[in-house]
Formats: structure tokens, sequence, C-alpha cells
């Protein structure tokens, strides 16, 4: 069974830290690119970040320099850490894994505010 599982949403205040993570099962992860988007409500979801198979990145405008994916292969497990977070970071964030196929975690709550 094909999942993705993200955790590590939460409250944060403005300025702040987290880190997210995505753990893959039911594929082979590592031959899949891997993004993270978010959905602010009332708005449509929005690409953040890609990291390729061979390990190329792109970051949206918005999330540049403070932002980073990774992931970790041997884990099955990616991650996107957060820094200098800001109120209009506020979303829902998902993982997504795309080859032939794309599969989509649930989502998790991420809430700046002071």
């Amino acid at each position: 069974q094909v999942q993705l599982v993200e955790s590590g949403g939460g409250l944060v205040q403005p300025g702040g830290s987290l880190r997210l993570s995505c753990a893959a099962s039911g594929f082979i992860f590592r031959r899949y690119v891997m993004s993270w988007y978010r959905q602010a409500p009332g708005k449509e979801r929005e690409l953040v970040a890609t990291l390729s198979v061979g390990g190329s990145t792109n970051y949206a405008d918005s999330v540049k320099g403070r932002f980073t994916i990774s992931r970790d292969n041997a884990q099955n497990t990616g991650y996107l850490q957060m820094n200098n977070l800001k109120p209009e970071d506020t979303a829902v964030y998902y993982c997504r894994a795309q080859n032939n196929l794309a599969y989509w975690g649930q989502g998790t709550q991420v809430t700046v505010s002071s």
C-alpha cells in the first residue's frame, strides 16, 4: 500500500523554525522526485520546493534562503527544514512523490503566529 505521511507541523512564533518529515512506503522512494506544496485558506495549492532524484533543488521565491528540502533515501523519508518562519507561511503542507505516477500525503498544518 502506497503511503506518504507528513509530520512535524504545529504552531510556531514568527522567526521560529520547524522541520517537516514525509515518510514514504509502498514504492521505491529514491526513484521519485519529491516536492513540498502548501495551501493556505482560500488560496490555491502552491509549489514550495522540489528535490530531484539526482539531487537538484528548486524553491519558490517566497521561501528561498529560508527553507531547505532534503531526503534520506535509506530511511525513505523526505524533509523540509523551515527557518525564519513568517505569518504568510501559515498553510497546510503536503509532500508529493512523482515518477510516472504521483502520490500525495494527507498534509500537516503549519501555523505561524505570535
